[in-house]
């Protein structure tokens, strides 16, 4: 039986949603492991998620989001403003501990005297060329006004978090290491940028007196029909000049990230994820929306929570201010509403 709605697609537009589906997030089946591993995230051929319950299809995921881009979508506002910055204090700043919210999962952190970087992306849009979404927010700093990055923390593979053309200029004009998950080592090294640092889960690396630890998340990778969950995805800690700061990337809920609080918590500062979420109309298995990001930032111990991940990419459904004003509503009802720093893009933070 055809859906009643079917007519008002043309051919070309519905290959086109589907084929932005799959470029753009993410998940498969997960695969089932051959044999027995060390690491029971690992499988014989890529990765998994640990909590059992976990349920992310590729397929289901793809036919949610055509049917949802045949539906017409609650009005979404207008996107949040961007403050100017034209990095001349952060270029100025030698060890001031600060964060700046980019955009997206973009965020500059400044911590004893080393630039860093989150999941960096200038791009226009989010996705493969034609197939990508558009950015509605200009990128808080202007990529020449940036001070020396010395370092670069990547997530996982997906397009709105690792940007080829971007992390290309980035290796050319700032020649930073870049530290990434399992597997993205190779994927960049073959385009050519070769001071990479690959990571499992709970593994670390030092640079600059800095210490790089990959930690968990629940997610996915690929970029294509064929590499799905190929690569690893990871949470980053941050750590030395007497602070700790955590980047989640991209994250659905689940109790175990709480272990990444009880092994090298508490954290000044917490960067989680709040917007995506509306997909589903129950719980998002691959991202956490903001009543469960209030959740994680307990479990993390976490002093300060910046919220990234919404606002930035014409990606997700969810009206533009609904993450943040959920976000508050729900600290305000824990009484911790002094614990969250909701920026615009562009602004900075000492921490």
């Amino acid at each position: 039986m055809q859906h009643r709605w079917l007519p008002r697609l043309t051919r070309r537009r519905a290959r086109l949603a589907v084929l932005l589906v799959l470029s753009l997030t993410v998940t498969p089946v997960a695969l089932a492991p051959a044999e027995p591993h060390d690491a029971p995230w690992h499988l014989p051929k890529g990765f998994r998620n640990l909590d059992s319950s976990y349920n992310y299809t590729l397929g289901g995921r793809a036919w949610s989001l055509l049917r949802g881009s045949l539906t017409s979508s609650p009005p979404r506002g207008t996107p949040p403003a961007r403050v100017a910055n034209d990095g001349a204090e952060l270029r100025a700043n030698g060890t001031h501990p600060t964060v700046t919210w980019i955009g997206h999962a973009t965020l500059l952190v400044q911590l004893a005297g080393v630039n860093i970087l989150t999941d960096p992306n200038w791009a226009d849009h989010a996705g493969p060329p034609i197939l990508g979404v558009k950015r509605l927010v200009p990128p808080g700093i202007r990529f020449q006004d940036l001070p020396r990055i010395q370092a670069v923390v990547i997530s996982h593979d997906h397009y709105d978090h690792l940007d080829l053309p971007t992390v290309q200029r980035l290796a050319r004009e700032h020649q930073p290491t870049f530290f990434v998950p399992l597997g993205v080592g190779a994927w960049l090294a073959e385009r050519g940028i070769k001071n990479v640092v690959e990571l499992d889960w709970w593994q670390s690396r030092t640079l600059r007196g800095l210490t790089f630890t990959a930690t968990p998340a629940q997610h996915g990778s690929g970029r294509g029909l064929f590499d799905q969950n190929e690569r690893l995805w990871s949470s980053w800690v941050i750590s030395g000049g007497g602070k700790r700061l955590f980047f989640g990337g991209d994250t659905g809920y689940t109790s175990a990230l709480a272990e990444i609080g009880r092994r090298l918590g508490p954290f000044d500062v917490a960067a989680l994820p709040i917007g995506g979420y509306s997909a589903f109309s129950a719980r998002h298995p691959n991202h956490i929306n903001p009543e469960e990001a209030m959740q994680l930032f307990d479990d993390l111990h976490g002093r300060v929570l910046v919220p990234m991940h919404w606002g930035t990419f014409a990606l997700n459904r969810e009206p533009f201010r609904e993450p943040p004003e959920r976000l508050l509503a729900e600290a305000l009802r824990r009484g911790e509403e002094e614990s969250v720093a909701i920026l615009s893009q562009g602004q900075s933070i000492s921490w």
